[in-house]
């Protein structure tokens, strides 16, 4: 569960990245070079969400599916 609900930073922080990018595109210099840099490591902040959501799911330490179980027992 942790690992679907991950994916909606993830999207957000990969929407950022593009919006860095294309901006770094149509500047020159050490701006163009500055943004690239930061849209890659925004894109790797982006890749690292999903990583940890599906990590956490995995392992059993999701704290949303503790969440869910207790719906049900009500």
């Amino acid at each position: 569960m942790c690992f679907f609900i991950s994916l909606f930073p993830a999207t957000f922080w990969l929407v950022i990245g593009y919006i860095v990018y294309f901006l770094s595109t149509k500047s020159d210099g050490r701006a163009q070079k500055f943004g690239r840099i930061l849209a890659i490591w925004i894109f790797m902040i982006a890749a690292f969400i999903p990583v940890m959501g599906l990590i956490a799911t995995l392992s059993g330490h999701c704290p949303i599916t503790g969440i869910m179980d207790k719906m049900q027992t009500m």
